[in-house]
């Protein structure tokens, strides 16, 4: 080892080369894939999360990947079969050919390390992986070329270093029906000793959770509807319930001496601003009319209504992200980082069709990118295991219709949402569109109307479409305008104008 000026030059001593080569264990290798020679079924103990490209000598990773491909067609794997194989193979040839093979096969004593061999094997190829990511991170920050921002640097940074953690886990796989029934009833349990009647995060209204029977982790849903139907209304409603559902169960949980961590709810707000979300929050919980709050004629009960409202909301642990036109691997990377800091619980995109692909721009092949974002989704709320509300627009085909309640096949742009989502529900409010058909007035038919319009004011569908875990069906909602507040239905008194 020696310096020169304040720069210090490592020397491996076996090359005597003054540079640092990628962390190896050559013997390892061998070892291993002696092993693999001498009894192929050895393969079970790495096969699941080892791989040829994690070998660091070439030519040992054409030996695992030949030795995985005899496997696979039922053959065995020995230095006498592999031979004919190799023949051609000029890098083997040149360190011995078949004899080299046979050599490895003498280095195996036994197989009971082989296990140990793998993970030194695969560990050493992870750091040089890490190595070849933190070169790119370097380098992309020194490039003035590049069009990405810092911020957007930093999200890549996070996916590849995600994608790293997770490749290869050997802990993952088969698990015994054993564990995923303890899982279930705990599940059913905890819905039981917190009298919410549901297995899930409860949306706060009875006929929807009787329908879905709670908002389940790893699940995505779907929330559609035509505009002024009232989606991000419905959604922050949920969002808020769900909030205070999950604050709730901690709080109980905590008084009866139970180890239990609050779940925080997160939203991201790609079309409204934070501050226009927490208005329509207060107007909510205070029931002073939204639009008095946004011009300012507010009595003096009114503001109290509100500072009132405002002391019940800041305790909760709600997140909202309002950056514009986010790609979804920046929302997947944030939604990391909020479970981690802040253990996340449920989280609401508003709305999907805003989200954007990380594919190029100006490919022209939208379809594939919202196919690429309801992927992505349905990938963090499995990652994440938590409930993934995504709003989303309905193509103008329903107006087109006389009877406009949403269908499956109106999601727009793309398939691919009703086949990525577990649940998909339709919002739909009949008043919205039967007050643009007012008759002259003194007629019959506007005593039919009238009559018409006192039997569906305020009423609101949840049309849940399609339930991969369970029935389909329609839950009614009462709906506030004024507030944008809904709440469970009076069907004996429907009418509240």
């Amino acid at each position: 080892m020696s310096k020169t000026a304040s720069t210090e030059i490592i020397i491996d001593n076996a090359a005597d080369v003054p540079y640092r080569l990628p962390p190896s264990n050559i013997l390892a290798e061998q070892m291993l894939l002696g092993a693999l020679l001498i009894n192929n079924d050895a393969m079970n103990r790495v096969g699941d999360f080892l791989l040829a490209e994690h070998f660091y000598e070439p030519v040992h990773q054409r030996i695992y990947q030949a030795v995985t491909m005899f496997m696979e067609r039922g053959v065995i794997a020995t230095p006498v079969t592999l031979k004919n194989h190799f023949d051609k193979d000029t890098a083997l040839v040149d360190i011995g050919g078949a004899e080299y093979l046979a050599r490895l096969a003498g280095l195996a004593v036994t197989v009971i390390n082989v296990l140990d061999y793998g993970r030194t094997v695969y560990d050493l190829a992870v750091r040089r992986k890490l190595i070849d990511i933190g070169g790119d991170i370097v380098n992309d920050a020194f490039d003035k070329e590049i069009e990405l921002t810092a911020n957007e640097q930093i999200e890549m940074a996070e996916q590849l270093l995600y994608n790293l953690a997770s490749e290869g886990r050997s802990d993952s796989g088969f698990a015994m029906l054993r564990k995923s029934l303890k899982e279930a009833i705990d599940r059913a349990q905890l819905a039981y000793k917190h009298q919410g009647k549901v297995s899930g995060i409860s949306s706060g209204f009875k006929d929807m959770d009787n329908l879905l029977g709670g908002m389940q982790n790893s699940d995505l849903l779907i929330l559609a509807g035509r505009p002024s139907m009232g989606k991000t209304a419905l959604a922050i409603n949920i969002a808020l319930n769900g909030c205070e559902y999950l604050y709730d169960i901690a709080k109980k949980n905590k008084e009866k001496g139970e180890e239990s961590s609050t779940k925080a709810v997160g939203f991201f707000s790609l079309e409204m601003s934070s501050e226009q979300l927490a208005g329509r929050m207060l107007s909510m919980i205070s029931k002073v009319n939204a639009s008095k709050m946004r011009t300012g004629h507010l009595t003096d009960d009114d503001f109290a209504q509100i500072v009132r409202a405002n002391k019940t909301l800041q305790d909760l642990p709600f997140f909202i992200d309002d950056t514009p036109a986010l790609t979804i691997s920046a929302l997947r990377t944030r939604a990391r980082r909020l479970k981690r800091k802040h253990n996340l619980g449920l989280l609401v995109i508003d709305y999907l069709q805003l989200v954007r692909g990380v594919g190029k721009a100006g490919e022209g092949n939208r379809v594939q990118e919202v196919s690429e974002i309801t992927q992505g989704l349905k990938a963090i709320a499995k990652e994440l295991d938590i409930p993934v509300i995504a709003l989303s627009q309905l193509s103008r085909a329903v107006e087109q219709r006389e009877d406009k309640r949403p269908q499956l096949s109106d999601l727009r742009e793309s398939g691919s949402i009703e086949q990525d989502a577990d649940i998909v529900m339709f919002i739909y409010r009949e008043e919205y569109y039967e007050s643009r058909k007012e008759p002259r007035e003194g007629t019959p038919e506007h005593d039919l109307w009238q009559t018409r319009m006192n039997e569906i004011m305020n009423v609101s569908e949840v049309i849940v479409a399609k339930q991969r875990h369970g029935p389909i069906g329609t839950a009614e909602l009462y709906f506030d305008a004024n507030t944008t507040k809904f709440s469970d239905l009076d069907k004996e008194h429907t009418y509240r104008g």
